[in-house]
């Protein structure tokens, strides 16, 4: 393989992308200065490094929800992801059975759950929106409960999608009828490589779980009106119930940012939560996910499992979010570049680096094993 440094997957995902994908997929909110701390802030956590601890052997396995897993590190859901390469969400998805960790397929994916669970043998994780359609949301999570999926990601901080600006200037939103589609068009026609292998090869693209309600529409106008008029911005913890009540496997609530919300989601009952801020893309200006960990897992780190997400680009960030608390990280636009790159191979890659930096954060810090990785092993212990 060739060294972490020689790749930027983002670079290389920038060049191979039609400038509208690239821009969703990188894009946050408003100034996208949350999309910046997420990132900042990691990076600026300091690390106790040790030495002569006998760190010979290092033992990276885990277990999460019931599942054994060679990393503390999950797929995220990505929305579009099947747009980045032939059949994204499949080959993400062999990449990580391959490295023996989750993947969690979006609601809003290109394959479809069924497409998805019949490449893999693994277990899938499956992410839900609350959708004003409770028939479709039932049928959704009877196709989860049929392609095997043990645990359910119910996202709960987009009842509104964020304002990103991004998508207008590149032509992906607000640009409806033909100005937009031919915007779109002239920009994958700049990349012929995808325009082959992803935009022609790659079909159907018609964002399998949500096709059925799109009804034969197809456009990307067509998708983001349904997400406008359909997401339910009147959910409130009391309906949460109605999706337990139809879902008997794991169950994880995602985008959780204040302690007090982490204390309504374990007396909820959810198996754990995930302290995100939605990689920037919904409220801008809101606290980096590192910086709203340690105070989350102070309020209920002993009665819940608690997994994080937002800035992970690393190894090293991956212990820096288990140190912080975290029990798993979830990664987003790390996959998600390396699969615009370089398909099921790239995401393999980032997944084999994401592994020797951790290796070399663990040994360094005098630590052997996930469960040693704990605030002790930051500087200043954060509060």
């Amino acid at each position: 393989m060739k060294a972490a440094a020689a790749i930027d997957y983002r670079e290389l995902a920038r060049r191979r992308l039609p400038h509208f994908l690239f821009e969703y997929m990188d894009g946050g909110s408003y100034a996208e200065s949350t999309l910046k701390r997420n990132i900042d802030d990691l990076a600026s956590i300091a690390l106790r490094q040790r030495v002569l601890r006998d760190v010979a052997t290092l033992d990276l396995g885990t277990e999460l929800f019931g599942e054994k897993s060679s990393l503390p590190v999950i797929l995220g859901p990505i929305g579009l992801a099947g747009m980045n390469a032939r059949r994204g969400e499949v080959q993400a998805a062999r990449a990580a059975q391959a490295a023996g960790i989750p993947f969690t397929l979006s609601t809003v994916s290109t394959c479809p759950l069924a497409e998805v669970s019949h490449a893999i043998e693994r277990p899938l994780w499956f992410q839900l929106y609350m959708i004003r359609d409770r028939a479709f949301m039932v049928d959704l999570l009877t196709q989860a409960k049929n392609a095997g999926c043990t645990t359910l990601v119910f996202t709960v901080d987009m009842p509104v999608p964020g304002s990103r600006y991004r998508d207008y200037r590149s032509g992906l939103a607000g640009a409806a009828g033909m100005g937009g589609s031919l915007r779109r068009f002239f920009q994958a026609a700049c990349h012929p490589a995808w325009a082959w292998d992803v935009g022609l090869c790659g079909r159907p693209h018609t964002l399998g779980n949500v096709a059925p309600v799109l009804a034969g529409r197809t456009g990307l106008e067509d998708f983001f009106a349904w997400m406008r008029n359909n997401f339910d911005p009147s959910v409130t913890w009391h309906d949460l119930q109605w999706i337990r009540d139809n879902w008997t496997g794991q169950l994880i609530i995602k985008g959780i940012l204040d302690p007090e919300d982490a204390i309504q989601a374990v007396e909820f009952g959810a198996d754990g939560i995930v302290v995100s801020n939605h990689g920037g893309r919904q409220l801008d200006g809101v606290p980096s996910t590192a910086a709203a960990l340690p105070a989350i897992v102070a309020a209920v780190g002993e009665r819940t499992t608690v997994l994080a997400d937002g800035g992970v680009r690393s190894g090293l960030d991956v212990v820096r979010m288990l140190a912080l608390g975290a029990k798993g990280v979830l990664l987003g636009r790390a996959w998600a570049y390396a699969l615009a790159a370089d398909g099921q191979r790239g995401v393999a890659h980032v997944l084999a680096l994401m592994e020797a930096e951790m290796r070399v954060a663990m040994a360094l810090t005098g630590v052997t094993s996930i469960a040693e990785i704990t605030r002790d092993i930051l500087v200043q212990n954060r509060t």
